[in-house]
């Protein structure tokens, strides 16, 4: 009889449920807070991932038309209207030929070719700056989300040490699930963190391919000016056009070979 009740008291007693639901639902506001930190830092890191992977996919595409086009124009002027409205190799076309038409307000030439220099410079840099805009949230997630989740832990190892407590029970079964979930928290920053370390790096490194192809653009148009057009960058000769193949000639008449 005691071993039947035993049983049934065994089999009527609840079952723990640990995971990521139950650690979220009993971590309390401050967990709910840091979450949502955490979730805000995830989706703002691939939002500018993938926003400044396209910005530059399309600056390195114009690239190709200021190295097929643009030096093939008789002027600045005409060369900066083939390039694309609103991009980086437009506004430095653009700065390029307005120093061109105040640097003959120079009296001494060397303060015109550092004029013109200048403008072209700080054209550059504004460029790069905008290139560089938002990979400094990205470093800052990469840096500070493993602690935000660090912080979830820690919070819900307290809590889960508290409540244990004040039960009473501190055997193994009783530690390991709460201290296990308050652990998800830790996960969840270092799954937040290294995508956003990942895409700055590898933004960065792009960013610096970038930065190379427009101090090259810009030193060229420097040396354009400064030679009033006789010094640019060598164009490479399209490919000539593959001659049509001849026609096969048309077979001898039979009718006058006879005669």
């Amino acid at each position: 009889m005691n071993l039947t009740l035993l049983t049934a008291a065994a089999g009527e007693a609840p079952e723990s449920k640990f995971g990521f639901y139950e650690a979220i639902v009993e971590g309390g506001p401050v967990t709910w807070s840091i979450l949502g930190i955490m979730i805000i830092m995830s989706v703002g890191s691939f939002y500018i991932m993938f926003t400044k992977l396209f910005e530059q996919n399309k600056v390195i595409k114009q690239y190709k038309t200021v190295q097929s086009s643009f030096w093939r124009a008789a002027s600045l002027k005409e060369g900066a209207t083939k390039l694309e409205k609103d991009g980086p190799w437009r506004q430095l076309a653009d700065d390029a030929v307005k120093a061109q038409e105040d640097h003959g307000k120079m009296i001494d030439a060397l303060e015109s070719h550092d004029y013109m220099h200048g403008s072209l410079q700080r054209s550059e840099d504004s460029i790069n700056a905008v290139l560089n805009g938002g990979l400094a949230f990205l470093a800052t997630v990469g840096a500070t989300a493993p602690f935000v989740g660090l912080l979830g832990t820690v919070i819900g190892i307290y809590n889960a040490l508290i409540n244990i407590g004040i039960a009473g029970n501190a055997s193994i079964d009783k530690v390991a699930g709460p201290v296990g979930e308050a652990l998800i928290m830790t996960a969840i920053g270092l799954l937040v963190a290294v995508p956003a370390v990942f895409a700055f790096n590898w933004l960065q490194g792009r960013n610096r391919k970038i930065s190379a192809m427009l101090s090259t653009f810009s030193n060229d148009l420097l040396a354009y000016m400064n030679s009033n057009g006789a010094v640019k960058p060598t164009m490479t000769a399209a490919a000539p056009a593959a001659k049509p193949a001849a026609k096969p000639a048309a077979p001898a008449n039979p009718t006058l070979n006879k005669s």
